[in-house]
């Protein structure tokens, strides 16, 4: 995957790169990435860098007018402003120089290293860091994978005592995956000067593609996820030919227990399923053991009942007045709008699927996380199911559905970017409509 995708790049972003492991390589990365597919690429620093990393740039200007700079940009596409160089460092321009440019030069997008580390893997800032311009619209903090399991001191890790005083990390002691989690997603460390608006896309960088070490770096994801300022983190290299290999992202879900249950002659959601559980609960069950972040279930008929099987899990409940006229677009309706700014997409989940499995969940969220595609359904035998997930991008067209249309009428407009992901079995395609659809299922779960 590339870094624009993995950070949703777009025309007008300003981009300040902090934390510690790779800014510098990756705003290169990003610049020359940008620069082959045409776009006007200004790059600087609100710190400094290393005076030979200039030679890594097409082109580097001082920042004299804006017409040398847009002059510069139309024959190297990708320009570096600087302001000084001394003693083999590098300096940008002012903080209050970063409007300028935007007014005055036509640029495409602008890059910012707004942070130093002295090259080290990890870091926590010290208190006139990082320098990050308030025009800022996507803020990537920064952390190496190698910094794992060196020991926590000034020669491995950037100010490691505040590190230590501000969580009580233990001095020497391995770095561990949740400490790097916890300094990625804490407000005055990893997200210390990120303007409210900015968006926040973490880099795990000198992640392998495979192997142990990715599901570590997948694990520090997860973690850092817990806080809402961090809409997505990237796992990857940038280094490599294709320097993302995913974006981990909060996913939601929406579970639809809403229905009649005309054909049933009951809420087939409340039928028994393994022990005392019902079909809700167990369904439930697998989304939280799949790690899906925020779950949402969606009552109606005879929602007095429904609402303590889920309640009870620590799953919030929405009422949908519309259940009887509004079928399943209502009800989706109903989850999309309650689902957090945070949530990056959602899966819709049938209430009454009740062999869902946690497998082909994960595999779902897998192809959704590599890139595969912005809406992802699993397939058996060429046939599409459920659950499905839908990125957020899509909502706003769900929404705005007459009452007499469905969902899939969004996604069939958007097949070009639908991925499939093939399962073994056909549990994806199986609902409970009916008394025998109800036994069938129980067979074939061995019930």
């Amino acid at each position: 995957m590339k870094l624009s995708d993995a950070f949703n790049v777009a025309k007008g972003d300003v981009i300040a790169f902090v934390g510690a492991g790779g800014k510098t390589s990756t705003l290169i990365a990003l610049g020359y990435e940008l620069a082959e597919a045409g776009w006007r690429v200004l790059a600087t620093t609100t710190t400094r860098i290393g005076q030979d990393q200039l030679a890594l740039m097409p082109s580097h200007v001082p920042p004299d007018s804006g017409a040398a700079i847009s002059a510069a940009l139309s024959e190297h596409h990708f320009v570096f402003v600087y302001d000084d160089i001394r003693a083999g460092k590098v300096y940008g321009p002012p903080l209050s120089h970063i409007a300028w440019l935007l007014d005055s030069v036509d640029a495409d997008v602008l890059l910012i290293e707004a942070d130093g580390s002295r090259g080290l893997p990890f870091k926590a800032p010290y208190p006139h860091e990082p320098v990050i311009p308030p025009e800022a619209t996507l803020v990537v903090p920064v952390v190496s994978l190698s910094a794992l399991g060196q020991p926590l001191g000034e020669d491995h890790v950037y100010n490691a005592q505040a590190m230590i005083d501000h969580f009580g990390f233990y001095p020497g002691y391995p770095v561990k995956s949740p400490w790097i989690a916890q300094v990625l997603r804490d407000e005055d460390m990893g997200l210390k000067g990120v303007p409210e608006h900015a968006r926040v896309i973490a880099l795990v960088n000198q992640t392998p593609a495979v192997g142990y070490l990715r599901g570590r770096a997948r694990l520090i994801a997860r973690l850092a996820l817990r806080s809402p300022r961090v809409y997505g983190v990237a796992l990857g290299s940038v280094r490599g030919a294709d320097p993302v290999h995913e974006v981990q992202r909060s996913i939601g879900a929406v579970v639809l227990a809403a229905g009649m249950s005309r054909r049933m002659g009951e809420p087939k959601v409340l039928l028994p399923w393994t022990g005392r559980k019902t079909i809700i609960e167990h369904i439930i069950e697998q989304l939280i053991l799949s790690r899906v972040d925020h779950i949402v279930g969606i009552t109606g008929h005879r929602a007095d009942e429904v609402r303590p099987r889920i309640e009870q899990l620590g799953v919030e409940t929405v009422f949908n007045p519309d259940y009887e006229s509004g079928e399943m677009l209502s009800s989706l309706k109903a989850g999309l709008r309650a689902m957090p700014d945070h949530i990056a997409a959602a899966l819709v989940v049938l209430g009454d699927q009740p062999r869902l499995q946690p497998k082909v969940i994960h595999q779902v969220l897998t192809a959704y996380a590599e890139g595969k595609g912005d809406i992802v359904a699993p397939s058996f035998q060429m046939r599409r199911g459920h659950p499905i997930l839908i990125d957020r991008r899509y909502w706003r067209e769900i929404l705005n559905l007459p009452d007499d249309a469905a969902p899939r009428d969004v996604i069939n407009l958007h097949q070009d970017r639908l991925a499939y992901v093939t399962v073994d079995n056909d549990s994806v395609l199986r609902d409970v409509d009916t008394p025998q659809d109800y036994r069938d299922e129980r067979r074939a779960a061995g019930i």
